[in-house]
Order: structure tokens, then C-alpha cells, then sequence
């Protein structure tokens, strides 16, 4: 839970006359499409709190959101502004500006206790997104090699959360975002929805999100706030579900992605029941808060009052609703689209662009534009006055694109390059390629999910994505050099953008030992990639100079969230200061918390160093046990079986240390296993033994790097 600001004492701020500020409850149920809710004329789901909301409250039947992807569409909703305008463009890579006003911090200057409880790892507080909460609980837990997408919580565990926050402040005026993620995939519903809706998970989705919606109306009710309360309720996005040859959202801007439910309960259950045909947007939310409570709202909003919508002049021209979709453009290398809402009109502007009459095709099955010429002009025109244009995130900050114009990574890029690219429609079928390699890879089957990243990168070579996979599932494969070869593709294709791939690229340079080459790596991303700071860290130790990864340590340890890896490193890190009972008490504390975690692999590093610890402190069986664990794990760190010997040659079994080093150079047949084991053997006063190795090392690569320096000081 991250408590980032102290709010008003409660109940000091008071509206004109009597009444009380209402409180304000805003419900964002992810990925959720309109037209899959019986209070939007679908009925294949039951969902009855989100029906008696309806009831309660005022209906937009037709609402939009500016972008397919849930950070960026949030910024939009918290902020009235416009993708362009507040600049967080994508889920990863972007973060919100601190100049930028935001409905909480606002709420919060005029006395409201703000609370924030997310259920996506996508929404954590370090994107800028939780500024101007009190509270912001981010606590979803993170794994490597998961997707973001699949870093969630279940909605009733974000609502526990929400609920004792609300213990505390439902005496006094208050703000809580709810943010739940249920209907977005993996669709795997809960008992009971999971049987229920068999054939339909994604319905099943949407019924348990309307469970806990339930369950907040009924403590809403309990703390008696409900019926003065304003409730709001809508989703950042919808859902794909193969309308048009794309399962999820994260492409194409059809209908079907960008209508979305908008649901206003207003204080004392005013204007119950009413429905609002005239198009609505998720940045009329603030604005429409601001004008409920009087406030005066920041100025240049793109959205305006969605509770005045259809109540203006007959003869004022249609508003026009601006969505965009860059994801394909920066992770595809494919052009990005954009879209205009006009009355009926639907514009999708890309290379081969369509206009679609709504109410006669919901469906956007019919492109019209050749019969509605005239309107195409005028719309395409109307996105031609936004600046919609988009560079790589990392050529925001000089100093950043001058690290990646040194490291060769500004030549061009799907993210930030010029010229004609693909339409995105017209490659959909690589989607679901890509989705299917992913799959594969999420399910263990890495040989075959390999194979099909490749046969999308022969047919796609600018794909940011499949290269990232391919790395992902190289890295797990035990082939680190052809892992880092896949990660740099990566991060040279987005142009220094895929900062999830530039750290990567630095991790594996630092174990392979480039560490100058790993520290430029790990700068030119620590702005988007915090934990940029724990490579930082891992190179100042390497480097003997304690201090500086210290601090480096703390940095990362401040934006680790649910992260484990920064506090391995400080296990590593208090070794090297010989603090032997504090590593060993650290490692202690993480493997009760962390050891059943899916991708135990990761742990490898910390029983490697809790081994030294316990070497160190004269627990050589301990010890031993800890380096085979470590071993067991990651097959690869060459550390655990150098430590494993040295034990086994200070407790006299100097038969083993033969064996132990040749089983490293046998499962890890490459130069710097063998480099280590022949430091080990010098190290041990074994000359003659290191001498042999390096000779079968030198036949073997004559020209490795890794067994220079070893040859020079014979």
C-alpha cells in the first residue's frame, strides 16, 4: 500500500448550506464491452447490481473512450484530457506528468479523503497515475515472465482492501476508485460463474465483476452513504471477442473496443432511471464532478459536464469523440489509428481508412466512405488539427536519447520511424499468432512456442513484441547469448522505447560480465524501468564501490511494489560487507514470503548468496544444501558451483570439487563456465588443475573474451 499524500482532517469542509459534500464512488470495471450488459439490452449475463445501478442512476447509452489500453484511458478519465494532451500514450514506457491536474488531487484540496484500490500491476502508483490519493493500494503481485495484462488480484480482494479504508473515512467526504479487472483475459471466472457460464467465460467475467460491485453497493448501504453518495460506473475500454478478427483490444478501434458502459448514480437518487442518447466520453467524468461540487475545474479540459449532455441548443453542431490506437505503431511497427465520433458517424482513420453509420450497422460491418465522401473529408480533417504525433517515451529526455544514440538504438524504430506503414487490420491474423506463441510459452511448451515466435518474426521482422517473447523464452530455454540477441532486436526496433527489453539487455550483459556495457543499458531505461536501479546496484558491487549500490538499492527498493529481486541483491550486498547474520536473516524472511512463488527460478540468486552467508557463519551443511538448491534452480549460475566447491574443499572432500566443476563446464558448456572454474581452481592453489582447463578452454574458443585474461596471467 503506497500512502502518498495526507488529505484535509475530515469533515472540515462542508458544502453551501446544510448538506454535506456527497461522497463520490467511481467504479472502473476493465475491458468491460456496453453491449455484454443487460442494462445495455444484452441477455446472456445475469449482472443485478449493475442493473439496479441503472435504476438508481442515469444511463449514457452511448459512451466512448479516447484509447484501447487501460493506463492511458485512466489518465484520460482522471484527467478530462485528451491521449495526446496529458501524454501517456501506452501501458508501459509513459508516466503521467506532475503538472497535470488530476480529479483526486483536486478532490483532495477541497476536502475529500481520497482512496485508491486497483486490481492490475498496469494502474501500480509508480506510472503517476495514484497522485492525488491519500491511499493508492497497488498491491498485485508480480512474476517474471508474466505479461502485465496478467498481473491481477481478484476483485473481491481489492474491495477488502477498499472496504477497511472506508471504515475510516465514511464520516467525512470521500473519493474511492475502485478498479476491477475480472472481464479481462485469461477469462477464468470463480465459482460459481465458472460453471454457469461454461460456454461463455467472458460473461462469467463480467458476473463476478457485477459480484463485487454487489457487495460495495451493500456496504455502501451499511455505512449509510449510498443513497447521498455519487456513484459512477463505466470501463477504460471493451473487449475485441473476435468482432472483427482481434480477441482482445489491443489493435482495432471498432465499436465494440470503444463504446463503453457509463452508469452516473447522483446524490439522493436524482434523475433515476433516465437515459442519455447524446454521445458521452470518459473525460466528461471530471468535468461533470467539478460541476456537481461547484469547483472550479483546471482549465483546457477536452471534456465537458456529461450530466448537461443533451440538454443544450437543438441547432449546436454534433460534438466530436477522439480516440486513438498507438499500441500497433510502437509494438508493431504498424501504423497507428485514430477515430472520430460524430451523431451517427463512426471515421477510423489508418492507410486504408472507413466510416461506418451507427445505428444501422453496430455491427461496422458496412464502410460507407465512398458514399459519404464528404463527411470522411470533413472528419479526417477534424483529426488533423489534434497533434497526435508520437516518438519513442525515451526521446522525452535528452540525456536518455543521448545514451541510446551511443548505444546505436535512435536509427529508427517501429516507435518513433517515418514513411508508409501497415494498416493494422489488414496483419490482425498476426495477433492471434503472436497470442498463439504466447500461449505455448505460458503453458511451458517452450520448444514449440519458440517455433512460432519465429515464424512471426520471419513474417513480421519489425514486430517489438515477438522479439521481446522470443528473448523471454530463449532466456528460459538456458541460451542467454541468443536470449540477448532477441532482447537488443527488440530494443532497437522500438527505438530505445521497449524498456521492459532494454533492461533485460542490461541484465543479461551483467551476467555475461560487460558491465560498463549493462550500466549504459540500465541508465538509458531507469527512468520507465525502476528497476533499472537494481541492475545499477549489481554493477557498483561488481565494481567494489559499496556505497553507491547502497543507494542504488534503495532507490529500487522504494519502486519494487511486489518485487523480490532488489532485496536478493541486498542480501548480496550485505556479503559483501561481511554482515553474514543480517544476509542470512534477510534470506530467511524472503523464502517465507516468496518460496512458493510460480517462477521460483528467480530465487536461484538468493540461495547462492544465503549459501555464502551460511558458509561464512561455519554452517557448511546448511550451506551446501542452500548452493544444490541454488543449482536445482538456475542450472546456470556458475557461482553456486564455485561456492559449492570451495565448501567442499574447506571440509576436506577435495574428491568432490573435480566433480562439482565438471558438472558446471558439462551443463553449461560455454567459456565463462569455464573461465570460473579455472579462477576457482587458482583460488583453491590448484595451478596445475586450472592450467588444464584453460588449455581444453582455449582449444575449444581460442578468441573468447571471457579467457583472455585468464591466458595472460599464466
Amino acid at each position: 500500500m503506497v500512502a502518498l499524500a495526507c488529505a484535509a482532517p475530515p469533515g472540515e469542509v462542508e458544502a453551501s448550506g446544510d448538506e454535506r459534500l456527497p461522497p463520490i464512488v467511481l467504479v472502473s470495471i476493465d475491458t468491460l464491452r456496453s453491449d455484454r450488459l443487460p442494462a445495455y439490452g444484452y441477455d446472456g449475463v445475469e449482472t443485478p447490481a449493475v442493473d439496479r445501478l441503472a435504476a438508481d442512476g442515469v444511463r449514457f447509452e452511448r459512451a466512448y473512450t479516447h484509447v484501447n489500453v487501460t493506463l492511458p484511458s485512466h489518465a484520460s478519465l482522471f484527467t478530462g484530457l485528451l491521449p495526446p494532451e496529458h501524454g501517456v500514450r501506452d501501458n508501459a514506457g509513459y508516466r503521467l506528468d506532475e503538472a497535470i491536474p488530476t480529479l483526486a488531487a483536486e478532490l483532495g484540496q477541497a476536502g475529500y479523503a481520497t482512496g485508491g484500490f486497483v486490481s492490475s500491476y498496469v494502474l501500480r502508483a509508480g506510472t503517476g497515475i495514484a497522485r492525488g490519493f491519500d491511499v493508492y493500494d497497488d498491491e498485485v503481485g508480480f512474476e517474471t515472465g508474466r505479461q502485465l495484462g496478467q498481473l491481477q488480484r481478484p476483485g473481491g480482494e481489492t474491495l477488502a482492501a477498499a472496504s477497511e479504508w472506508l471504515d475510516g473515512v465514511a464520516g467525512a467526504p470521500f473519493f474511492l476508485f475502485l478498479h476491477l479487472y475480472e472481464p479481462h483475459a485469461p477469462y477464468e471466472p470463480p465459482p460459481p460463474f465458472a460453471e454457469r457460464y461454461r460456454e461463455n467465460p467472458y460473461d462469467g467475467e463480467v458476473a463476478a465483476a457485477d459480484a463485487v460491485v454487489g457487495a460495495l453497493m451493500r456496504r455502501l448501504e451499511e455505512l449509510g452513504v449510498y443513497d447521498n453518495a455519487l456513484v459512477v460506473l463505466l470501463s477504460d475500454h471493451g473487449e475485441g471477442l473476435m468482432d472483427h478478427g482481434e480477441m482482445d483490444h489491443l489493435i482495432l478501434i471498432y465499436r465494440e473496443v470503444l463504446q463503453v458502459p457509463l452508469i452516473v448514480k447522483l446524490p439522493g437518487g436524482e434523475r433515476a432511471g433516465e437515459r442519455v442518447a447524446a454521445n458521452a466520453q470518459l473525460a466528461d467524468v471530471a468535468p461533470a464532478v467539478y460541476s456537481l461540487l461547484g469547483l472550479e475545474p483546471p482549465p483546457g479540459l477536452a471534456g465537458e459536464d456529461l450530466l448537461a449532455l443533451g440538454t443544450g441548443a437543438p441547432d449546436r453542431a454534433p460534438r466530436r469523440i477522439v480516440s486513438e490506437s498507438v499500441y500497433p505503431r510502437i509494438h508493431f511497427g504498424w501504423s497507428d489509428l485514430a477515430s472520430v465520433v460524430e451523431g451517427d458517424l463512426h471515421f477510423i482513420d489508418s492507410p486504408e481508412p472507413e466510416l461506418f453509420r451507427l445505428s444501422e450497422d453496430p455491427g461496422e460491418r458496412n464502410n460507407v466512405i465512398q458514399e459519404e465522401r464528404t463527411a470522411a473529408r470533413r472528419l479526417r480533417a477534424a483529426l488533423a488539427e489534434i497533434d497526435r504525433s508520437l516518438a519513442a517515451p525515451a526521446e522525452d529526455d535528452p540525456e536518455v536519447r543521448r545514451r541510446l544514440e551511443s548505444l546505436g538504438y535512435l536509427s529508427g524504430g517501429a516507435g518513433g520511424g517515418d514513411g508508409p506503414l501497415a494498416d493494422p487490420k489488414s496483419r490482425i491474423a498476426v495477433v492471434a499468432d503472436l497470442g498463439r506463441a504466447m500461449r505455448l510459452a505460458d503453458a511451458g511448451e517452450l520448444a514449440e512456442a519458440e517455433s512460432a515466435l519465429r515464424a512471426v518474426v520471419d513474417e513480421e521482422p519489425q514486430l517489438v513484441l515477438a522479439w521481446q517473447y522470443l528473448g523471454d523464452v530463449l532466456e528460459r530455454r538456458k541460451r542467454p547469448g541468443q536470449a540477448l540477441e532477441a532482447y537488443r532486436k527488440a530494443f532497437d526496433l522500438s527505438a530505445g522505447g521497449a524498456s521492459a527489453a532494454g533492461l533485460k539487455v542490461a541484465e543479461l550483459l551483467l551476467q555475461e560480465g560487460s558491465v560498463a556495457e549493462a550500466r549504459e543499458h540500465a541508465l538509458a531505461v531507469v527512468d520507465r524501468s525502476p528497476m533499472a536501479n537494481d541492475v545499477l546496484a549489481q554493477a557498483a558491487m561488481l565494481e567494489g564501490d559499496l556505497e553507491a549500490a547502497g543507494e542504488l538499492l534503495e532507490r529500487a527498493m522504494e519502486e519494487r511494489g511486489a518485487r523480490v529481486r532488489p532485496l536478493i541483491t541486498k542480501t548480496a550486498w550485505l556479503n559483501r560487507q561481511d554482515r553474514f547474520e543480517e544476509a542470512l536473516a534477510l534470506s530467511e524472511g524472503l523464502l517465507a514470503e516468496f518460496g512458493e512463488r510460480r517462477d521460483r527460478e528467480i530465487l536461484g540468486h538468493l540461495y547462492l548468496y544465503r549459501g555464502a552467508a551460511l558458509a561464512a557463519l561455519g554452517r557448511e551443511g546448511e550451506s551446501e544444501s542452500a548452493y544444490r538448491e541454488a543449482i536445482a534452480l538456475r542450472p546456470d549460475l556458475l557461482g553456486a558451483y564455485s561456492g559449492l566447491a570451495f565448501l567442499q574443499a574447506l571440509m576436506g572432500r577435495g574428491a568432490e570439487v573435480g566433480r562439482t566443476l565438471q558438472e558446471m563446464v558439462t551443463v553449461n558448456p560455454n567459456p565463462a563456465a569455464y573461465a570460473e572454474a579455472v579462477r576457482a581452481l587458482r583460488a583453491m592453489n590448484d595451478p596445475g588443475s586450472a592450467n588444464g582447463v584453460l588449455g581444453e578452454a582455449l582449444r575449444r574458443w581460442p578468441d573468447a573474451e571471457e579467457l583472455r585474461p585468464l591466458a595472460a596471467s599464466q
